[in-house]
């Protein structure tokens, strides 16, 4: 067996951020969220458990980060229509919540109703993803879709809420096209 990895100070050591990481998704992978504790994870990654907690106070906080590093979406696609883009933008969020990370971003808004410390990290969270969602909508405004007097913030804080509830209640293999549709009606111009 391997040493324990040494510590570099204050500075998180970026191996053993990444040891640490990968450890998470190893057990939530091989045995589920249920196995990940703190103690499983220095385990596994060979870091003091000290140190995890100093880097990642509570479990959720732990989750959160290795959900933010899986995060696949960066980038929204243009299709030319507003409907079009909440379409594709929800087939590609639904395909990545339909993974592991689905899971773990569920048992993180699941620990954020309990722990202040997930709740603050899953909110900061939250408001960044509604800066990045509005670009969707404010690209119908340019295309006159949208009135502009329609805070695209607003509309990317109702399309997060309805895909949260399909994370939530399991239903990722809900019909994205009839979402949105039905999400766009109510705010395009005829």
């Amino acid at each position: 067996m391997t040493e324990k990895r040494a510590s570099i100070g204050a500075r998180r050591n970026p191996a053993t951020e990444s040891a640490v990481l990968d450890a998470a998704v190893e057990i939530v992978e091989e045995q589920g969220i249920g196995a990940l504790t703190m103690e499983a994870v220095a385990r596994r990654a060979r870091a003091g458990k000290a140190t995890l907690y100093r880097w990642w106070p509570t479990r959720g906080a732990l989750l959160l980060a290795v959900y933010q590093r899986q995060k696949t979406i960066t980038s929204y696609p243009d299709t030319g229509t507003l409907e079009g883009d909440v379409k594709a933008f929800l087939d590609t969020l639904f395909a990545h919540w339909s993974r592991p990370e689905g899971g773990i971003f569920r048992h993180i808004v699941a620990a954020s109703q309990g722990d202040d410390d997930v709740r603050e990290a899953l909110e900061a969270y939250r408001q960044d993803r509604l800066d990045s969602l509005s670009v969707l909508f404010e690209r119908a405004v340019q295309r006159d879709e949208l009135s502009d007097e329609v805070p695209p913030r607003s509309m990317a804080q109702a399309m997060m809420a309805m895909a949260w509830l399909h994370l939530l209640v399991d239903r990722l293999d809900a019909d994205t096209g009839g979402i949105a549709r039905t999400l766009v009606r109510g705010w395009t111009r005829p």
